[in-house]
């Protein structure tokens, strides 16, 4: 079937996009016959993946705790391609610190990349799909945003409030044609985490309580994000998918249990 996801031809822009989960969904996109925005506060590593990526692959410059280079790239897009028809919110700051001790300006950073910044790009970027009737906005989120993960600063706040900023926007954007759905990662192999995969007994725990019994892989998220960009999920907004393997899912097992949690 040609074009299964109805998404050829298709403008799409993803922030943080120079490596790792990012790179992958702008990969993902060009493969379907997007035409991709490459976005990332590091414009060097963004125009490598633009050149990899070849043909109708734009890389800009972002940094999206500004409003200032948010707008600027918006124009860049629009100017080079259009206007974009997907956002994949994408960028994202994680440093560790527990609440008892964090600096509040390190907080709000991590708010401000994490959060805020999702806002900005979907302001600037989904201006003109308001304005069209249409458009797909894809936020990636995180099991965090739903377990917390302790001493990492703001993160797991700040994936929480991605959720319900996508579902807040669904709510408000939804009459006007424009979806916004989240996808939420759990363990996942990039070169940020490879150093806890090097190690053959910590990768074989990992994946030991993943009841997939493997850990992810950047393309399994690309998949996810391209199929709520899609016309296959044009009837859904406000929702989120974990793709995790099950992890999320494996609360009640350790709860001991004589004959079932023995080693």
């Amino acid at each position: 079937m040609t074009d299964w996801l109805g998404i050829d031809g298709k403008i799409a822009v993803v922030t943080g996009a120079a490596g790792g989960i990012g790179k992958a969904i702008a990969a993902a996109f060009r493969e379907a016959g997007c035409k991709v925005a490459v976005l990332d506060i590091n414009r060097d590593a963004a125009r490598a993946v633009a050149a990899e990526l070849g043909k109708d692959a734009l890389a800009i410059g972002c940094d999206v705790t500004s409003a200032d280079s948010v707008s600027a790239a918006a124009a860049v897009v629009a100017e080079a391609f259009g206007d974009a028809d997907i956002l994949v919110n994408n960028a994202a700051y994680l440093s560790p610190g527990s609440l008892d001790e964090v600096d509040v300006a390190a907080w709000q950073r991590m708010l401000d990349v994490n959060l805020t910044g999702y806002l900005r790009c979907a302001q600037a970027f989904g201006a003109p799909m308001l304005a069209r009737g249409s458009g797909a906005l894809v936020h990636i989120g995180s099991i965090s945003g739903n377990h917390q993960q302790a001493f990492s600063n703001a993160y797991s706040a700040s994936k929480a409030g991605v959720s319900m900023l996508s579902r807040q926007l669904a709510y408000e954007w939804g009459p006007r044609g424009v979806r916004s759905n989240v996808v939420s990662p759990g363990l996942v192999r990039t070169a940020l985490s490879e150093a806890f995969y090097t190690d053959e007994k910590t990768r074989a725990a990992r994946e030991k309580v993943v009841p997939l019994r493997r850990i992810g892989r950047v393309d399994d998220i690309a998949d996810a994000v391209l199929y709520f960009a899609s016309e296959r999920t044009s009837y859904v907004t406000g929702e989120e998918i974990i793709i995790d393997g099950g992890y999320a899912q494996t609360l009640m097992s350790h709860v001991p249990r004589p004959g079932f949690n023995d080693d």
